[in-house]
């Protein structure tokens, strides 16, 4: 049985949306309503402090879903940040993904937690925990491939740096999936000083994981380099 546990809550009113705007790495106006899509609350140094999927139901109503551990800490940053903002941040309690095409969604019908982790490793959708969080660059997890992060958004926390690295510079790390021999390494592991675990799952004969990564190091550690979706596969570098 999966320890993994998420919790949802609701952000109504006027102001959610602007509020949104100016602290997710995706462009929430542009966003379509009733759909999910993985984002992130990053910090000043550019890294995810916060895993989200959002989902905007109107302008002044989403649904936001983290992972249990790091819920708490989620409502006091929103409270917080969000104080003279008129909205409402709502603990609506625990609920269960679903992974359909590029996303999770999320019901309070309970799922196979553990089996929906495989499914997300093998599709490359990594998620944040807490103690993940201020470890990764959005561009680092592949989030721009994802849609989940937007680089003419205008302003929003850790923007300035994420978006120079976006339009000067190349990650030397990124996400790639593997396979290995033993225990699943624990997320936040190094496995090298090249090789860090974002998420992992024992499977049979060993364990499956999401690893940030620069590709040679991978093959050092005689990990088998596993495809990921096509849509994730390409060179994480702006185009030129």
């Amino acid at each position: 049985m999966s320890n993994l546990a998420f919790v949802s809550f609701s952000l109504q009113g006027v102001d959610a949306q602007k509020f949104l705007q100016g602290q997710v790495t995706i462009n929430v106006e542009a966003l379509v309503e009733n759909t999910t899509r993985y984002t992130a609350i990053c910090d000043l140094k550019g890294r995810i402090h916060f895993g989200l999927w959002l989902k905007k139901q109107s302008a002044e109503s989403f649904q936001i879903v983290t992972t249990q551990d790091q819920s708490e800490e989620f409502a006091k940053h929103i409270r917080k940040y969000g104080a003279f903002s008129k909205m409402k941040l709502e603990d609506t309690g625990m609920v269960f993904p679903t992974l359909i095409e590029t996303s999770s969604e999320f019901s309070s019908i309970e799922t196979d937690v553990t089996a929906w982790q495989l499914q997300a490793i093998e599709a490359g959708q990594a998620w944040i925990a807490q103690n993940t969080e201020h470890e990764f660059q959005p561009q680092e997890l592949r989030l721009h491939q994802r849609e989940s992060v937007h680089y003419d958004k205008g302003c929003y926390l850790g923007q300035e740096i994420i978006a120079r690295l976006w339009f000067k510079a190349k990650p030397k790390h990124w996400l790639h999936l593997v396979s290995g021999q033993g225990d699943a390494p624990a997320p936040a592991t190094k496995l090298s000083p090249d090789v860090e675990v974002v998420n992992s799952i024992a499977v049979e004969g060993g364990y499956k994981a999401l690893v940030v990564a620069k590709p040679v190091a991978i093959q050092e550690l005689n990990l088998t380099m596993l495809d990921l979706p096509e849509y994730l596969s390409g060179d994480v570098a702006r185009p030129q």
